[in-house]
């Protein structure tokens, strides 16, 4: 529009377009990286969901206070997405030794869960694993990697089962610059409708269980810095012992 304008207005009579002065007569770009400038976070996990119009992203959020061992949900989450979060929420407790939770953690501490864009209704189980995700590596202390995305739903055994709508949310996890996504192994055969181009940009790593999911998606634990206390003496300044 703005190019036709140039020429009506006689500033010019035809106009050029290329990748210098793209942004002028364009915009500025409308889709960004959305893990850009992002880094591995403690009880931050990425999903893939499926919309009417394609696919996209969305972070999972937790976080932890004293409490009694509830969690609480937020986002605009429909009750299917809301009885994921509960199953995995049943499936870490059940697996906390295993995980090296502390099991104070689910008597002494409560959670909120949050999944931003709350004015967007949420629902589905394809987010079961992100949420478990989410909330093991708040649990375990161990930053979630912000370069994975993932997609699949989560039983109360630790199965992840398959999803659909994997064409979509793979093309939003390489348009968001995702370089690792997680996928139900029940699901591989559907990447052959998936654009090569796509595929090309992904490592698309098939998963069966719980398990799979954290050793993919979960950092070491952070190790505190030692505090040294310095020890009183008696004894002047400069003397030795």
């Amino acid at each position: 529009r703005k190019a036709a304008l140039e020429v009506v207005e006689r500033k010019a009579e035809t106009v050029r377009v290329t990748v210098k002065n793209l942004e002028k007569y364009a915009g500025q770009p409308k889709v960004q990286s959305e893990v850009a400038g992002r880094a591995p976070e403690v009880g931050v996990s990425t999903a893939l969901a499926w919309t009417p119009v394609g696919g996209d992203i969305m972070f999972i959020e937790a976080i932890q206070m004293p409490g009694r061992g509830q969690i609480t949900l937020t986002g605009q989450l429909g009750d299917v997405m809301k009885e994921s979060a509960q199953a995995a929420w049943s499936l870490l407790r059940a697996r906390a030794g295993g995980l090296g939770i502390p099991l104070d953690a689910f008597t002494q501490t409560d959670v909120h869960l949050h999944v931003p864009a709350g004015a967007v209704p949420k629902d589905g189980p394809s987010a079961g694993i992100a949420i478990a995700a989410a909330l093991a590596s708040l649990l375990c202390r161990r930053p979630a990697r912000h370069d994975v995305a993932m997609t699949g739903e989560l039983t109360l055994r630790g199965r992840v089962l398959p999803i659909g709508g994997l064409k979509e949310k793979l093309i939003a996890a390489a348009r968001a610059g995702v370089h690792t996504v997680l996928v139900p192994a029940r699901n591989k055969n559907d990447l052959v409708d998936v654009p090569d181009e796509v595929k090309k940009l992904l490592e698309i790593k098939p998963v069966d269980t719980l398990d799979e999911v954290l050793e993919l998606a979960l950092l070491e634990a952070r190790r505190s810095r030692p505090v040294v206390v310095p020890v009183q003496t008696d004894q002047p300044p400069g003397a030795r012992p």
